[in-house]
């Protein structure tokens, strides 16, 4: 047997905290050599946190990282262990996103990345170079901090694999492994048998599934091992890094680490015959007569064992752990929430809880990050503890209930008027109990009669309600001063609820507007939806409510059943006989197919003519013209609400369809909400399509 033993982990960077970066990343190491490992690797960029943005544009940012490097290299932590470790590095005049591989307190190889990241969330060539000359090394001359610890003047920098004594190993980095042509294709064929990716991954709802298909589908296509690091947690913008670190070979996983943790540093390692690896590809006939011919990538040569002795045993197969969307919609968000918060300085959240879906589910995500805190704390987790304590103002300090960790940092407050319902207040009462919120109950008609008593002595004109004989317009303004005021109000108890309890510090607004509504522009510019930040801004209702259920039978929040059931209202008009506000009907759409619209919108990049040209045939059930009739309902309102988007409360990014303009979403944000081209086209199709349907009915 040829065993060896390789450490992989998630790390909980922060964008430009070198010293807490290098701190987990020493952690790391240490832990990966404390059981048994010869390779540990790292996530990407993990030296200066993969979010700096536009700071790696500033020369301190390279500078910190080499530094960091320096106090890796001037110790003995990788002695007898060779070590992956992610930074930028300038070479030539230009900026790279690179791997640099350590052994016994020397650089072996400086390996830049050959294919950025470019959509979506992802501006890397804003920032960095792609190397673009696969197979090929150069020489990198080493800063004068470097060489003076190391000895060395320059290193190989380039595409190249390190060959120990034993075995040979290669990088490839984060998109490459999503890439048509990925560099593990060509560094299996060279007989490149381990194969590891330093990753910077953030967390979409259902995207681990296609990250573990590609890793599994490398190493099972034409054998060999690959090992996958991950970055975890928020590092200082709207993503989370969902870790899940990664080994598997030939196919099958053999070690995962967790996707959502409030651990700052978590470490797995499994043991692997290579003979397996060499018996898995002799067994391929196709593999032969390819590896035959491949083209050589270039070795650097570490004088160096990565196998050991028969100490410790192979790691065995393990399932695939994956949590449903429910559970991600839970502990993506808890883990965003609590990075946030023990980071931003602050004492705790501030929630406008209206006793409806969306405030519900933000009030739920907070208890499920309190039950968690607690969960680590009873593991023995310190930084856990140490953050809990200084969130509480107790050195002394040991939570122990998640009721009771949440009574010191959420802070509820229902904020009804003579339009509120008696049964959104009693949901939000019951809810906020079972959390242990700290909740407060407020009528705010008097602030409400107040301003409009202002606008009336300054006009002499009395604005009304639709229903009491009003116009559109002064309906909108009567609806949008209740929610305005509420973000007024939200913001005076978020700075003074912690002096009023005897406490120092200011709480964070948690926004509470979901991702259709914002598609939609479904909500008040500057009301209780603005805040400082937004755990359900990328989530849709329709998983929303999916997780409520899941919440109220998993999580004893069992007040969230009658928030399910209701249906979703903003309670902002009058509640007559005959009429009660509700959201679908506002909207002049469902949920559902509001989820729709912005999935075609955004993901398959549709137009309002594409866009019907799709749901026409999809929903069958409706005749072609009412289909047309709801695409252009949509697009209208999407463009005329569009400048809201820029706006938007910093989210949680959770769904591939945010329209959030600040990171995501790059568009106008002035249409021409006529459309007129596009919707002439819908019209004319869906008349030609309505008088085929109608001439095959008749036949």
């Amino acid at each position: 047997m040829q065993l060896t033993t390789l450490a992989t982990c998630n790390l909980n960077q922060w964008a430009l905290d070198f010293e807490g970066n290098l701190e987990r990343i020493v952690e790391s190491i240490r832990v990966a050599k404390a059981h048994g490992a010869r390779y540990r690797l790292g996530p990407e960029l993990e030296i200066s946190g993969y979010g700096c943005q536009d700071a790696f544009l500033e020369g301190d940012t390279l500078r910190h990282s080499w530094e960091c490097l320096a106090q890796i290299l001037d110790s003995d932590l990788t002695d007898d262990i060779l070590c992956d470790i992610g930074m930028p590095v300038m070479h030539q005049n230009a900026r790279y996103n690179c791997r640099v591989l350590v052994l016994n307190r020397r650089i072996l190889l400086i390996r830049p990345k050959m294919i950025l990241a470019d959509d979506g969330n992802y501006r890397e060539p804003r920032w960095f170079a792609a190397w673009q000359q696969p197979r090929t090394i150069t020489e990198h001359h080493l800063p004068r901090l470097i060489r003076a610890i190391t000895g060395q003047n320059s290193v190989p920098f380039g595409d190249a694999a390190v060959a120990t004594r034993d075995t040979v190993l290669a990088s490839e980095m984060c998109e490459e492994l999503f890439a048509p042509q990925s560099p593990h294709t060509y560094l299996g064929l060279d007989g490149v048998e381990i194969i590891t990716n330093g990753s910077g991954s953030h967390h979409t709802l259902r995207k681990l599934q296609r990250r573990v298909a590609l890793i599994c589908e490398a190493s099972a296509k034409s054998g060999g091992v690959y090992v996958y690091a991950n970055q975890q947690g928020c590092d200082g913008d709207r993503l989370y890094f969902d870790g899940s670190a990664l080994i598997a070979v030939n196919g099958r996983i053999l070690a995962q680490a967790s996707q959502f943790s409030p651990r700052d540093v978590e470490v797995i390692t499994a043991t692997i015959d290579l003979e397996d690896v060499r018996a898995y590809r002799g067994s391929i006939g196709s593999l032969q007569v390819q590896t035959s011919h491949a083209q050589p990538v270039p070795r650097v040569i570490a004088d160096f064992d990565l196998t050991h002795k028969l100490s410790l045993p192979p790691t065995p197969p393990i399932d695939v752990v994956y949590h449903t969307p429910e559970e991600e919609i839970a502990y993506g968000p808890a883990c965003w929430l609590w990075d946030y918060l023990r980071r931003s300085g602050t004492s705790g959240f501030f929630l406008p809880l209206s006793g409806g879906a969306d405030s519900s589910s933000v009030a739920a995500q907070v208890g499920i990050m309190c039950q968690m805190v607690i969960s680590e704390v009873q593991a023995g987790n310190a930084q856990v503890l140490a953050d809990a304590r200084r969130l509480a103002g107790d050195n002394e300090y040991i939570p122990t209930e998640a009721v009771e960790f949440a009574n010191r940092i959420l802070h509820t407050c229902y904020m009804g008027t003579q339009n509120s319902s008696k049964e959104t207040r009693i949901r939000a009462k019951e809810l906020a109990a079972q959390i242990g919120a700290h909740h407060l109950d407020i009528n705010i008609d008097t602030v409400v009669e107040s301003v409009v008593n202002l606008f009336v002595w300054v006009t002499e004109q009395k604005p009304r309600f639709q229903v009491h004989g009003g116009t559109r317009a002064e309906n909108l303004a009567l609806q949008n001063i209740q929610a305005r005021l509420r973000m007024v109000l939200s913001y005076l108890f978020a700075q003074l609820l912690p002096w009023v309890r005897g406490r120092s510090g200011t709480l964070l607004v948690l926004g509470t507007s979901n991702v259709d509504e914002a598609l939609r522009g479904y909500m008040t510019k500057y009301d209780c939806s603005s805040a400082d930040i937004n755990p359900i801004g990328s989530v849709s209702k329709v998983d929303l409510r999916r997780f409520l259920r899941w919440a109220a039978a998993n999580k004893g929040y069992t007040a969230l059943n009658d928030v399910i059931d209701a249906p979703p209202t903003a309670e902002l008009e009058p509640i007559t006989a005959d009429y009660a506000q509700q959201d679908e009907t506002d909207m002049g759409m469902t949920y559902v197919e509001l989820s729709r619209f912005g999935y075609l919108r955004k993901v398959e990049r549709c137009g309002p003519l594409n866009m019907f040209e799709k749901l026409v045939y999809e929903w069958e059930h409706l005749p072609p013209t009412e289909v047309a009739a709801k695409v252009k309902h949509f697009f209208y309102y999407y463009a005329i609400n569009r400048h809201k988007m820029t706006v938007l409360t910093p989210s949680y990014h959770a769904e591939s369809y945010s329209p959030d303009d600040n990171r995501f979403d790059l568009r106008q944000f002035l249409y021409n909400v006529r459309w007129t081209w596009q919707f002439r086209q819908i019209d004319n199709l869906a008349t030609q399509l309505q008088t085929a349907t109608e001439t095959r009915n008749e036949d």
